[in-house]
């Protein structure tokens, strides 16, 4: 389980469980601290607060470990080098997932440069799934693609829950956040979250 207490980033505070096998949508206005939220809780941005991991504190384990652990993935995800497959250890392992998500096998040699905004945000997604973190931090892990594209994303995200993985999925989609999420917190404009059960 994913324990988050009195977390505080600028104006954002947080508290809250996010169990094992369970995705959780994040919503709210453009601008209101959902990336920050999400980044503060993967380690990325200083904050205070307690982040506990099964129990474990983020502080007792290198800052490398527990982001493969609790893994963001931002809306655009970032690329340092020129073909597709140099940014995974194993192109291989990540073939199934690639195909999965509607794109050719031979997209591993493609430079970075030809790639669409959804084709990079589908890889990005690829390269999170790979690491088999505890936990998924998604900031809007569909907003490029096409109603098909993002299907496939949600089937993959859907069965990575079933097998125990925790989601917090960042979405301006309604109807989304209500497919996805056994629980919806809305993020209002003083960065506090209120969790709408359904």
């Amino acid at each position: 389980m994913l324990t988050v207490r009195a977390l505080k980033r600028l104006h954002i505070f947080a508290s809250f469980d996010l169990h094992d096998g369970e995705c959780v949508a994040l919503q709210g206005p453009s601008g209101v601290g959902k990336t920050l939220l999400l980044r503060s809780i993967a380690d990325l941005d200083p904050n205070e607060g307690t982040v506990e991991l099964d129990g474990t504190p983020r502080e007792a384990m290198p800052a490398p470990d527990w982001r493969r652990r609790v893994t963001y993935l931002a809306a655009e995800p970032g690329w340092w080098s020129d073909t597709v497959q140099e940014h995974f250890t194993g192109w291989d392992d990540a073939l199934p997932l690639v195909t999965r998500l509607g794109l050719p096998p031979n997209c591993g040699s493609w430079p970075i440069q030809r790639l669409s905004s959804g084709e990079r945000q589908r890889l990005g997604l690829v390269r999170a799934l790979i690491l088999r973190s505890r936990v998924l931090l998604l900031d809007e892990p569909t907003s490029a693609l096409d109603s098909t594209s993002a299907a496939a994303v949600e089937s993959l995200i859907a069965e990575q829950v079933l097998n125990g993985t925790s989601v917090v999925w960042s979405t301006h989609d309604n109807a989304q956040a209500r497919r996805v999420g056994s629980r919806v917190f809305l993020m209002n404009g003083d960065g506090e979250i209120e969790d709408n059960r359904p």
